[in-house]
């Protein structure tokens, strides 16, 4: 049984709490948060606090917050010689407090508390000063169905770069996809089957191997009409940027 003291009550951490308390092996011991009005809801499952002079004793100590906030929070932990490992994409593991011993527990995945995550589709990138510490956070991984892997700072960081294209610049394809069929009173819902095929088909291919359409073909003259339909000056700079981008990829001229 592994015990657990969570800090912070973002994304994250509430679904972490979530798995966590699903499982036989894990023991949420505390949840921290600054404003304890945010962990009032948990109350009755959970031991909670607004203040970190009162942290239990734990075999592991989550930091879940703002990437800005994690060496703070870490140096003002009122022990030493204890695991506590962070949760983002890009902050060292050297930026939390030296008198602990530190780690990183970074789930690979786009997370919002309305929306059910099953950890199994999420990947575990650990990194830890120590190898006992490494085995604990490969178990409390393997623990909640999730795959791990080791992964060190710089590589990291370079996974939550490319995770950035993947989901939020994608994500944000969408937004402008769901304006385009919005303006002409189209159903955003009759792109969806093509979302999930684009995802699908990654899953075999290369992106390099995916990749369709008319700036691959360079086809100009449909090139030429999607400008013309583009009355959004926004939305022209983004097609006008991917388009030459594709094509300087597969080497076609620019348009």
């Amino acid at each position: 049984m592994i015990s657990v003291v969570i800090l912070g009550a973002g994304n994250i951490a509430t679904h972490l709490f979530n798995v966590f308390e699903q499982s036989d092996h894990i023991h949420v011991k505390q949840w921290y948060n600054r404003t304890i009005d945010h962990l009032k809801h948990y109350k009755n499952k959970v031991d909670i606090t607004d203040d970190l002079s009162t942290l239990e004793e734990a075999d592991l100590y989550i930091i879940a917050v703002s990437d800005d906030a994690v060496a703070r929070v870490s140096t003002k932990l009122p022990f030493e010689n204890r695991l506590v490992v962070h949760t983002s994409g890009t902050v060292n593991i050297h930026d939390l407090d030296k008198k602990n011993r530190r780690g990183v527990f970074y789930p690979l995945q786009s997370f919002s508390k309305a929306a059910p995550i099953d950890f199994a589709n999420v990947p575990i990138c650990i990194e830890a000063l120590d190898k006992t510490d490494f085995k604990t956070l490969k178990y409390l991984a393997k623990t909640i169905g999730s795959p791990s892997y080791k992964i060190n700072t710089d590589q990291r960081r370079s996974l939550h770069l490319a995770a950035v294209f993947v989901n939020n610049f994608t994500n944000q394809l969408y937004r402008i996809a769901h304006e385009i069929t919005e303006s002409q009173g189209v159903e955003f819902d009759v792109l969806k089957p093509l979302i999930l095929e684009t995802a699908k088909k990654v899953q075999d291919l290369s992106p390099y191997m995916a990749q369709t359409g008319p700036a691959k073909r360079n086809d100009k003259k449909t090139l030429k009409k999607h400008l013309d339909l583009l009355k959004n000056e926004h939305h022209r700079a983004v097609y006008e940027l991917l388009t030459q981008s594709i094509q300087n990829t597969h080497g076609r001229k620019k348009l």
